[in-house]
């Protein structure tokens, strides 16, 4: 298998659209994740490329093989495919090796291939130790062990480490990715987590009620995400309204580039900061604005500033933070984002009314 392809894919439940026109292609030996709020229809297309479930409209092929359309589908266990489930799902009657072996019943030299499997994931001497014996991170090492022993060309891991605390949810997450990157297994993972598609993705598809609203690199996404809820579903954002000149973008931070040419003509438009974006600058250079509120968090301090009639969340270190009333000066690093006129985005704006600057993704 070197290419997934899928193509305009649609599946309801009831009158309910919980997949529209989703397309996506996932090249050979790369790490692609799903991201998305809950409900916006990521597990449900896992479970169409595995075949757990069956669509109504579109195509999935491996390579140019077709495995599931309106009038065709194979059942999971000729698609080649391995799955990580969210809880993992181990059997607790059976041993370590027990469970890795579920699937290799039939296969010759099972014994070696579930040794080889284990040492894969970092198990070697827990073989013999049943699930509750084991921690969460065990458990889910065991389940990706099981997933892997039939050599599958597609692994696909639906929030597998979504029951562990976030630091060792991550940490999983790498480790994991790590070892089917060694292997050269194809991966689609689903995750809600933004800090996790960025830290292991080759191209991340961020999802949103049921629609793919865009797939690229990590990079891409965060800096040029495609619309305003791309942008809020990546990471904190600073929306402002601005002004396109022949000069550049005429903002409330003074005059900003812009990424790639912009499709609006030259007027009002909205367009979108990352936070780290913003910086204290130097007195009197820059854009001055006073502080209205600080909260410390311990290693940072968020403050609220006002610059002429515009309200900015900014992050700074604790050690440098400024007083409550102070003046500074703002300037920005790097273009910011321009999207279409601000009387196309009265909804964003009202959601937007005050800056948004979430950093705890």
């Amino acid at each position: 298998m070197s290419t997934i392809s899928i193509e305009g894919v649609c599946k309801q439940y009831g009158n309910v659209d919980v997949l529209s026109h989703a397309s996506l292609t996932v090249q050979h030996g790369t790490v692609s994740t799903l991201l998305g709020p809950s409900g916006c229809g990521k597990t449900t297309l896992l479970r169409l490329i595995a075949g757990f479930d069956r669509l109504d409209q579109g195509r999935i092929a491996f390579d140019e093989r077709t495995v599931a359309s309106p009038s065709v589908f194979v059942p999971p266990e000729r698609r080649g495919i391995g799955y990580v489930p969210q809880e993992g799902s181990l059997f607790p009657h059976l041993t370590v090796e027990g469970n890795v072996r579920y699937g290799l019943h039939k296969h010759r030299g099972s014994h070696q291939r579930v040794k080889e499997a284990l040492a894969l994931t970092g198990l070697s001497g827990l073989g013999k130790r049943f699930p509750h014996e084991l921690s969460g991170g065990q458990q889910q090492r065991v389940a990706l062990a099981r997933a892997l022993a039939p050599d599958p060309a597609l692994i696909l891991l639906d929030e597998p480490f979504n029951a562990l605390d976030l630091d060792l949810r991550r940490r999983m997450c790498e480790d994991v990715i790590g070892v089917l990157r060694q292997t050269g297994t194809t991966t689609i993972l689903v995750t809600h987590d933004p800090g996790e598609a960025f830290a292991v993705s080759d191209h991340m598809a961020v999802m949103q009620a049921g629609q793919i609203m865009q797939c690229a690199s990590p990079e891409t996404v965060y800096w040029r995400p495609a619309n305003p809820s791309v942008a809020r579903l990546t990471g904190g954002t600073i929306f402002l309204t601005a002004k396109v000149t022949a000069q550049g973008v005429a903002s409330p931070l003074g005059l900003l580039a812009m990424h790639g040419p912009v499709s609006a003509t030259f007027g009002a438009v909205s367009i979108m900061l990352r936070p780290e974006q913003v910086r204290l600058a130097p007195q009197g250079s820059g854009v001055s604005a006073r502080v209205m509120h600080r909260s410390f968090r311990g290693d940072h301090t968020m403050l609220d500033l006002l610059a002429g009639s515009t309200r900015i969340s900014l992050r700074t270190p604790s050690l440098s933070a400024p007083d409550l009333g102070a003046v500074v000066f703002l300037s920005v690093q790097g273009p910011c984002m321009v999207y279409s006129e601000p009387a196309s985005l009265q909804a964003e704006q009202a959601i937007m009314a005050h800056t948004v600057a979430k950093m705890d993704w």
